[in-house]
């Protein structure tokens, strides 16, 4: 049972504007158990979702990137829900097949190419020290320029903040997302610690 309840239908009208501002057009679910619980406080709500669909809608780097960097995040801070939504989400339309996604929660190198394996070992770094050594950078700017290396930090620090609030209130799974695979190998994470 998560710590906050999530805002429950009917919503006020502002609420229930505000919700459909959180979700992309033509979506079939309704608003995210994650977006109804932050609504509980709808000015902070209404701030975060203004860099997080920046992120997800406007940001610079390639789709697909940002979705490794994204997944990579949220398996090593062991938070299956962001992670499964963003899987059931994105993966398929980003060329992210099952085999990745399990490797974005083992760490294994087999399915990446050399960038992706760079975008994993960024991740990684942020992660465990909230810095990227000066060899990952300098690789990482023979791919990248300057906006897209500043959003890439801004992005693992949000998905790290946003699995960090999920993960502490223990907001449950969405019913049609996946969950982690079993048996769960998250290098240097904290896998399943609800």
């Amino acid at each position: 049972m998560p710590r906050i309840a999530p805002l429950d239908p009917p919503y006020d009208p502002e609420i229930a504007t505000a919700l459909a501002k959180w979700m992309p057009p033509g979506v079939a679910h309704d608003p995210l158990t994650l977006f109804r619980t932050l609504h509980r406080n709808p000015e902070l709500a209404s701030r975060m979702r203004v860099l997080g669909a920046g992120l997800l809608a406007h940001g610079r780097l390639p789709d697909r990137d940002r979705e490794i960097v994204i997944d990579r995040t949220c398996a090593r801070a062991g938070c299956e829900y962001e992670w499964g939504v963003h899987a059931a989400t994105f993966g398929e339309a980003v060329g992210l097949a099952d085999e990745h996604l399990r490797a974005t929660l083992s760490g294994a190198e087999a399915p990446w190419s050399p960038r992706e394996r760079l975008l994993m070992a960024a991740a990684d770094e942020l992660y465990d020290s909230a810095r990227i050594s000066r060899t990952t950078w300098d690789a990482l700017a023979e791919h990248y320029d300057e906006p897209q290396l500043l959003e890439l930090l801004v992005l693992a620090g949000w998905y790290r903040t946003i699995s960090q609030l999920i993960n502490t209130l223990e907001i449950d799974n969405e019913s049609w997302a996946p969950g982690f695979p079993a048996p769960l190998a998250v290098r240097g994470g904290r896998p399943g610690h609800r």
